[in-house]
């Protein structure tokens, strides 16, 4: 049975991941390098496809780059227990949970600020007034911390 490969561009295309990305994820080894065909271009089979399309969903969640790698890694040595790989997805849950919290809070803080606007002129307007005492206090808190 022959293996089907595809050029660079066509496993970008079908993988949804740009040229230069396919590049780096060899670059930095999520990836490996590919044979070249007798002109000198990369040629990618579907397990390689396969493998990009895994980085970039990884990605997509937003794992970082050496949870990719720990997760790829498990990925080519499937007897082992999946317990790693749920101790990193787990960790990301963490992040977004805690990134949800940080932006539940910006959130009632802009709706506030937007409540107590009186949609009058700038000179009164409470979105302004909010964000240039919030900016003070931050200048002013690093400059009383720094003396």
């Amino acid at each position: 049975m022959t293996h089907h490969c595809v050029p660079i561009g066509v496993a970008a295309t079908r993988s949804g991941v740009k040229v230069p990305t396919i590049r780096y994820y060899e670059q930095i080894g999520l990836l490996p390098k590919p044979p070249r065909t007798k002109s000198n271009r990369r040629s990618y089979d579907a397990t390689d496809l396969r493998r990009i399309a895994f980085i970039r969903h990884a990605r997509e969640l937003g794992f970082e780059i050496e949870a990719i790698r720990a997760l790829l890694t498990l990925q080519d040595n499937p007897d082992q227990s999946c317990t790693a790989a749920d101790v990193i997805a787990r960790a990301r849950q963490g992040e977004v949970e805690r990134r949800i919290d940080v932006l539940i809070k910006l959130k009632a803080e802009l709706e506030r600020m937007i409540a107590e606007c009186s949609r009058g002129r700038v000179a009164e307007c409470r979105v302004i007034e909010v964000l240039a005492n919030h900016g003070q206090r931050q200048v002013t808190g690093r400059a009383a911390s720094a003396a």
